[in-house]
């Protein structure tokens, strides 16, 4: 059978939880072979709406099908072929972790070599000890490994980097870029924008059980780039008429004696303009910064500054 149809597809979905909805009327298309983050504030609906994807929850409306099938009635023909990454539990406390990576490669067809993923995170060094006395960072990464040792053609991975070290995060995103160059297809939830927009090729944002945004992390970004800024700063009091004709339709302005800002859609013409400027009036600019819109400013705006 060819594998034209999306990864995931979500269409109305609803899930209540007595007399909440935390999900409400939710659409979502994953597609194949890509990193689709999924991200929101706490309660946003987004653990609610992957737990019914992994077959965990039952939808209270909607339609749900990853890999084509319905992951309530098609369950044993699905799980052979996704991989979930639990933040916690799914694992016996006095199993040892290599124990556990290689019995769970046993279990497929044609897995990873369990004792290379085991180095590759780390985990070589601890494979005889059980898992109730691996630290933190030592569970979630047996946990990622768990997750993709079976070779799924669909991953799911909450907050795979949660709580580990420098060296062991750029371990973690190393692999799943390497996941997503094999064409597995990746649906991420992290609270960790800088590495949604790392590794995301797709950001779906949901807020109060709706996605409210849903584009690339750079296509998100560029929505908004009339709010992008050269800042500098120079002597107090300089007249601006030149420079505001020059980088229109970005404006320029002095928000503050000696502080200069030119905001707009900034390009490398308004950049050179503005230092042309600084140069015609034998000016050395100081501090300058170019500073752009990220997804985390994105997010913010969407969802809101409060804390929930």
């Amino acid at each position: 059978m060819q594998q034209t149809e999306a990864a995931v597809e979500i269409s109305g979905l609803v899930k209540r939880y007595g007399d909440k909805t935390a999900v409400q009327g939710l659409d979502l298309v994953v597609e194949r072979g890509g990193l689709t983050a999924v991200l929101g504030p706490n309660g946003a609906g987004k653990t609610s709406t992957i737990e019914v994807c992994e077959g965990y929850r039952r939808p209270d409306g909607g339609r749900v099908r990853v890999l084509g099938l319905d992951p309530i009635a098609d369950a044993p023909k699905l799980r052979p072929r996704i991989g979930v990454m639990l933040q916690s539990g799914g694992v016996y406390q006095a199993v040892r972790a290599m124990e556990m990576l290689r019995h769970v490669a046993s279990l497929y067809a044609n897995p990873l070599n369990a004792d290379e993923l085991a180095e590759r995170l780390g985990l070589d060094s601890c494979g005889r000890t059980p898992y109730r006395r691996l630290s933190g960072g030592q569970q979630q990464r047996l946990s990622l490994a768990l997750a993709v040792v079976g070779r799924p053609e669909l991953v799911f991975l909450d907050e795979p980097t949660a709580g580990l070290d420098v060296q062991a995060r750029h371990a973690t995103w190393e692999l799943i870029e390497q996941l997503r160059g094999d064409g597995v297809t990746i649906v991420l939830t992290t609270h960790l924008l800088d590495e949604a927009e790392r590794l995301a090729d797709k950001v779906a944002i949901i807020d109060s059980g709706r996605v409210i945004a849903c584009d690339s992390p750079q296509r998100l970004a560029d929505t908004t780039r009339e709010q992008d800024s050269i800042r500098f700063e120079a002597p107090a009091g300089l007249d601006l008429t030149a420079l505001a004709i020059a980088v229109a339709p970005a404006q320029a302005a002095e928000p503050f004696p000696g502080g200069y800002r030119v905001t707009g859609e900034i390009t490398p013409d308004t950049l050179a303009a503005t230092t042309a400027w600084c140069a015609s009036l034998g000016i050395m600019p100081r501090n300058l910064q170019i500073e752009q819109r990220s997804l985390e400013d994105v997010f913010l705006d969407l969802t809101g500054r409060e804390l929930r």
